[in-house]
């Protein structure tokens, strides 16, 4: 099989700074294709950790099975640095594009490495603070049968939304492993992946411990390690800053919306609105993990209409540091205040939280990462090729409704004589009308009307016939069509780009861990 590489699109923001226009480029300050610019954000994380700042980032890292814990020694003793990127945990691993952000990140890491003559560590942040379920608990797959398929596990109690990382999947999760396996083929592969699934989600482990060890397994031998937003220690060493924001949470909202007015007055839209009087933070409660908003001295548990103090969530925090967490602007501020991070790897959605946070980050003291564009790869395996090459068609052509494809290649097939006798056809028709518009026109000019008439008629009859030529042409290559149709349910399930619907182990077990090193191979970093 092989794999398209480029960059995944996203709003007119992310483009203009992927493209390097200079509009876009100042909401983000340093650039991604800037070597220059990660060189100054070193000086900069230099500036603001020591080594015990660095040995307190490592308390906060896993390391997985077949990652170098040596690495971070070395990291703390010669002063590295961390490229991050990070999901949130999904269901069997989740959706293609988190294997895409990991294997980025491991890329960019190796070259600023190599450039800045220092350990560059690469590092992905499981989001499991996220309470999304509806996003985390599903997986989708192409069967053996060419059909995609959802598999999803159902909330435990629909009434409340806590943090992932604290639903069990409990008994439930092994009927849905059933499900998902049969979905997949019996190769030479297949077993290894099998047991791993199995014992990565059962029913004593959560969600988001199954979503590690999987991708743990899976990207460990690439030298990545990773963190978890729930890390005991993580939550240890960035529960002031959490204390910080909520401090100062007015003064981070006006920040937040001067740059807002200034995106919207560029001409961009914002990834997320700034909610008057909301907090950056969530804290756990009645409805489960609740947005905070200002109400007075006290602030106000949204879902719930829950009424706390300030002195109320120190005391939470400082009983469970679990309870407070970040909210989608805050988490990336929280992170450089704990890791020396000189990079984030995102994908469009994320580069467009960005945008907003340039001066935010400076409001805490911090100059924000270089952000750096995620390698998005199509996978055109090699049947798939085959039908690309046989309808002359790129990959792309299909990303539009299989109607609309299927029409025109049925147009392509009219024979040549057909289209030339129909064409010559409305050439006639409109000459004889013009001609016969032209000698009516003396005896009585109203007659224009009927004439024109009998033109738009004669037109909708050849439209008509056009029509029934093509559908038999359909007909006639209804086998072949069928094969372009599972063609585009391969590259664009759902309508979207492969990479953000198909779970990995849909190739996996197909072809084995050698699709991972054909993607790091494909993933070059290049820097100026």
């Amino acid at each position: 099989m092989e794999w398209i590489v480029g960059r995944p699109g996203g709003s007119d923001v992310v483009r203009g700074y992927i493209e390097g226009d200079e509009a876009a480029c100042s909401f983000f300050g340093r650039h991604f294709a800037s070597l220059d610019d990660f060189r100054s954000k070193a000086e900069e994380v230099d500036g603001r950790f020591d080594r015990e700042a660095r040995e307190r980032a490592v308390e906060a890292l896993i390391v997985p099975p077949g990652a170098d814990a040596a690495r971070l020694t070395a990291f703390v003793e010669q002063g590295g640095y961390m490229v991050t990127t990070g999901q949130q945990p999904g269901l069997f691993g989740g959706p293609l594009y988190s294997i895409h952000k990991a294997l980025t990140a491991v890329r960019l890491a190796e070259t600023l490495e190599k450039a800045l003559g220092k350990p560059v560590i690469p590092v992905f942040w499981v989001a499991s603070e996220d309470h999304d379920w509806a996003e985390a608990n599903h997986a989708d797959v192409i069967g053996t049968d060419n059909e995609l398929h959802r598999v999803e596990l159902a909330a435990p109690d629909d009434s409340v939304h806590p943090a992932i990382h604290r639903i069990p999947t409990g008994e439930a999760i092994t009927v849905e492993v059933d499900k998902f396996l049969q979905l997949l083929p019996q190769t030479d592969f297949s077993a290894e992946y099998f047991e791993l699934i199995r014992g990565a989600f059962s029913p004593d482990a959560k969600l988001a411990d199954g979503f590690h060890k999987v991708v743990q397994e899976l990207l460990g031998r690439f030298g990545l390690f990773f963190t978890d937003a729930a890390n005991p220690a993580l939550k240890r060493h960035s529960a002031d800053a959490l204390l910080v924001e909520l401090d100062r949470s007015e003064e981070m909202e006006n920040v937040l919306t001067e740059t807002a007015q200034a995106l919207e007055a560029g001409g961009f839209a914002l990834q997320v609105p700034i909610l008057p009087g909301g907090v950056n933070l969530f804290l756990d409660g009645p409805a489960g993990r609740e947005r905070l908003y200002r109400e007075g001295e006290a602030f106000q548990q949204r879902t719930s209409k829950t009424n706390v103090t300030r002195e109320e969530i120190r005391a939470a925090q400082s009983e469970d540091a679990t309870v407070l967490s970040p909210n989608v602007l805050f988490r990336p501020v929280v992170e450089s205040s704990v890791f020396p991070t000189l990079s984030y790897v995102g994908g469009p959605g994320e580069m467009a939280y960005f945008a907003q946070q340039k001066d935010y980050f400076a409001a805490h003291g911090i100059e924000m990462p270089v952000i750096f564009p995620r390698f998005s790869a199509a996978p055109v395996e090699t049947k798939i090729r085959k039908v690309l090459d046989k309808f002359d068609l790129q990959v792309s052509d299909l990303h539009r409704p299989f109607h609309e494809i299927a029409g025109d290649i049925a147009r392509d097939e009219v024979p040549p004589e057909a289209r030339k006798a129909l064409g010559g056809l409305r050439g006639a028709i409109g000459k004889s009308v013009g001609e016969l518009t032209q000698a009516v026109k003396p005896i009585d000019p109203t007659l224009k009307g009927p004439v024109q008439h009998i033109r738009s008629q004669s037109f909708a009859a050849i439209d008509e016939l056009e029509k029934k030529i093509v559908h038999a042409l359909k007909r006639e290559n209804e086998i072949a069509l069928g094969q372009l149709e599972k063609a585009q349910v391969h590259l664009f399930p759902l309508g979207k780009p492969a990479e953000r619907v198909q779970n990995p182990f849909y190739f996996l077990t197909r072809y084995g861990g050698a699709v991972l090193d054909e993607l790091y191979d494909a993933f070059r970093v290049n820097l100026s």
